[in-house]
């Protein structure tokens, strides 16, 4: 393990990359815009999709406010910052007006220290699009952002423990399995548990190039 000191690059501007996006083989990654409301509202509203993560039912209007606010926060400075990043499947066409291609899930970066170069990522994705790969490329292209861009240290990512999905493809990301809090989190009406998974940027880069 190297014995270098952080060296976090903020503030991080994502802004930028409304204009330059990331480029996967089926996506185009870029901050999320109040524009992909529609888009996110078709499975910001599903059961399966807030099973898991703590977002509460929301009518339309709601989940209109909700993107706004998400897409306003572009940089990374100070602990707590937030960066949604939208997927774009290309060539699938946007459920938005004015057209496009449709975004099917969403990563966030959010910084948890300056100090210690820590990162966390989470995301969402439709699922009627599981099962193509979409989600680790989604996921994977920007978990290389927080550790070549970004220069982070260390990126984890916190589960329900029955998020049997996420949990794979934290390991398909090259994540390992750090902790499991036992009934920690009283979640939707029940005790739940909590699976912390995590990665250091050479761990990333040994993984990546295997």
């Amino acid at each position: 393990m190297s014995g270098d000191a952080p060296e976090l690059a903020v503030p991080f501007d994502a802004a930028p990359l409304a204009a330059e996006p990331l480029e996967t083989p089926r996506l185009r990654i870029r901050p999320l815009a109040s524009a992909d409301g529609d888009d996110v509202w078709e499975y910001q509203r599903l059961a399966d999709v807030l099973r898991f993560i703590p977002w509460p039912e929301r009518d339309r209007a709601e989940a209109q406010e909700h993107t706004d606010r998400r897409a306003a926060s572009t940089v990374l400075a100070a602990a707590g910052d937030g960066i949604h990043f939208a997927c774009e499947l290309v060539g699938e066409p946007a459920l938005r007006a004015g057209g496009g291609d449709r975004v099917v899930g969403d990563v966030m970066l959010r910084l948890d220290s300056v100090e210690s170069a820590r990162v966390e990522i989470g995301w969402v994705f439709h699922p009627g699009f599981q099962g193509r790969g979409l989600a680790s490329e989604g996921a994977g292209a920007v978990l290389d952002l927080a550790f070549e861009r970004l220069r982070a240290h260390r990126v984890h990512a916190i589960l329900d423990r029955r998020n049997d999905d996420s949990a794979r493809l934290c390991a398909r990301l090259g994540m390992r399995l750090e902790a499991t809090h036992l009934a920690d989190d009283w979640f939707k009406g029940e005790w739940t548990d909590t699976e912390v998974w995590a990665v250091l940027r050479e761990e990333r880069t040994a993984f990546v190039a295997r």
